[in-house]
């Protein structure tokens, strides 16, 4: 009885109500953090794996020499490499694709490589605009990403240097 009588004053004062409405006034008063995105940007921690690349040598030669280790340790199998034997009798890769539904961006990929080819990039916006098969990506553009980012690859590398 003494229960039922508390439960019909809680309800009737709308306590709970009340108990709402100054969460709602704290959160008026407090500082808002939203972040207007494309052109602010939050800080991406330094070993944050986004978008791959494929990187070259110096003196324009891609350095993907084919061994497949990249292939082998991938648990998603999200990588694909063809290779043949050119003249001077050297491996290089005519197909390197990676699917990126299938990649769980774990960087096997890049710690397996034994000639620092395969990198995971900073980059973390991109998108697939026409269809599904805009998620694989051929060797063509990993190494165009590798290209254009080779600058931002290296310091990061650098930086990865400073943790290990």
């Amino acid at each position: 009885m003494i229960n039922n009588i508390k439960k019909l004053v809680k309800d009737f004062s709308l306590s709970e109500l009340r108990g709402g409405m100054k969460i709602t006034a704290k959160e008026l008063i407090n500082k808002k953090i939203t972040v207007q995105y494309p052109e602010e940007r939050t800080p991406i921690s330094p070993r944050f794996r986004g978008l791959h690349a494929l990187r070259r040598y110096p003196n324009g030669e891609e350095r993907c020499i084919a061994c497949k280790l990249c292939e082998a340790v991938c648990p998603a199998n999200a990588i694909t490499i063809e290779s043949e034997a050119r003249d001077d009798g050297t491996r290089r890769t005519t197909q390197y694709d990676i699917d990126l539904f299938k990649c769980i961006f774990c960087g096997f990929c890049e710690e397996a490589c034994p000639v620092d080819a395969i990198v995971e990039t900073q980059i973390f916006d991109y998108a697939f605009v026409d269809s599904r098969e805009g998620s694989i990506i051929d060797k063509a553009h990993l190494l165009e990403v590798g290209d254009k980012n080779e600058k931002v690859i290296n310091q990061t590398k650098l930086e990865d240097a400073k943790y290990r």
